[in-house]
């Protein structure tokens, strides 16, 4: 059974009744979509990550394997610069926006390579390696141009 990594109740960075003001009580609506809005920015930076252990598949109701609370701290805090996009009532924005751009520059080295976290890589094991011996190269005529 697929369950999200975070759910509306776990957005515990703010208080409840500031959610529920954004939100206008909907019932959790808006929260949820902020959270997956934030785990697909997340996925943009984490391409060689295996996805599926890392935040599961909702289309094929698979729940996510591997939990870290670092990877949940991101989702949550990147959900709450989503969320507060609509609404600001009583919060400090600067600090969500810090936060915000705090966890994008995180996801970036990691995305380069420059920080490593101990999670999952997609196992590309099974995949085939191109076959043939020929190798070709091409390049543009040369021009001789003259200044």
């Amino acid at each position: 059974m697929y369950t999200p990594i975070v759910t509306p109740a776990e957005l515990n960075n703010i208080y409840p009744e500031i959610i529920t003001e954004i939100t206008r009580n909907d019932g959790g609506a808006l929260a949820t979509e902020a959270i997956d809005t934030a785990i697909e920015e997340i996925k943009m930076y984490l391409t060689r990550y295996d996805m599926i252990q890392l935040f599961g598949d909702a289309a094929n109701a698979i729940a996510a394997s591997f939990t870290n609370a670092y990877l949940s701290r991101i989702v949550k805090d990147i959900a709450v610069w989503h969320l507060i996009q609509l609404a600001n009532p009583n919060i400090d924005y600067e600090i969500y926006k810090h936060r915000y751009e705090e966890h994008i520059a995180s996801l970036r080295r990691i995305q380069k390579g420059d920080a490593d976290p101990k999670w999952p890589y997609l196992d590309t094991t099974g995949e085939a390696a191109p076959q043939g011996d020929s190798v070709s190269a091409f390049s543009n005529p040369k021009r001789n141009n003259s200044y």
